[in-house]
């Protein structure tokens, strides 16, 4: 299995420079990231997820591990990230591996989700066929009537995932495309910082 180091001070403060920018001028939202996985057949699929924790060690989001990015993961743990703020033409791209959060993280973020998400997360077969509307409002109804009155648990089949990097490349657009890549790479036990042609 490749091994990762966290990423340095600079990096993280990089990314949170610009999310902070990206923000501040009014990107719809920030937190938006495409998530891309390959199936058993090493095909290729793509889809947005929120990025919910961000530090040295990586980039967080959370999903049904039953869906089919969380049967893609288990299959294949390498996957790609990328960040677009249209509004200040910045990106950001991660190549790495996903690896669980544990399971103290994943129980205090699902604390933090409004009670109807967290019934939405026992009542959703994510990526499943669904016969009707109505049969997933059933299962929604079933599943307020089983937690009336307590606390939502998390539902086992429901967690986190963590990205850590082995590549992270930061794109700053620029005038007649002659546009900014600066772009880290795990190798050797550190991280090589190089700059790119746009």
């Amino acid at each position: 299995m490749t091994t990762h180091n966290d990423m340095t001070a600079a990096m993280v403060e990089r990314f949170r420079a610009g999310f902070d920018r990206a923000e501040k001028a009014g990107v719809p939202e920030p937190t938006a990231m495409t998530l891309a996985t390959v199936d058993d057949s090493c095909r290729p699929a793509a889809r947005t997820v929120l990025l919910k924790d961000m530090d040295e060690r990586g980039f967080v989001f959370y999903t049904n591990l039953q869906s089919r990015k969380g049967s893609h993961l288990a299959a294949h743990a390498d996957v790609s990230l990328v960040f677009w703020w249209r509004e200040i033409a910045e990106q950001v791209l991660v190549e790495g591996q996903v690896e669980p959060v544990t399971p103290e993280e994943a129980d205090a973020y699902f604390a933090t989700r409004p009670r109807g998400s967290q019934i939405g997360a026992w009542a959703s077969k994510q990526s499943s066929a669904l016969a009707s509307r109505e049969q997933l409002h059933e299962r929604v109804e079933h599943y307020e009537k089983k937690f009336a009155g307590q606390d939502v648990p998390r539902p086992t089949h429901w967690s986190g995932r963590r990205v850590r990097p082995r590549r992270v490349e930061f794109w700053y657009g620029r005038e007649s495309r002659l546009h900014e890549r600066v772009c880290f790479e795990c190798r050797d036990g550190g991280w090589a910082e190089t700059l790119l042609y746009p």
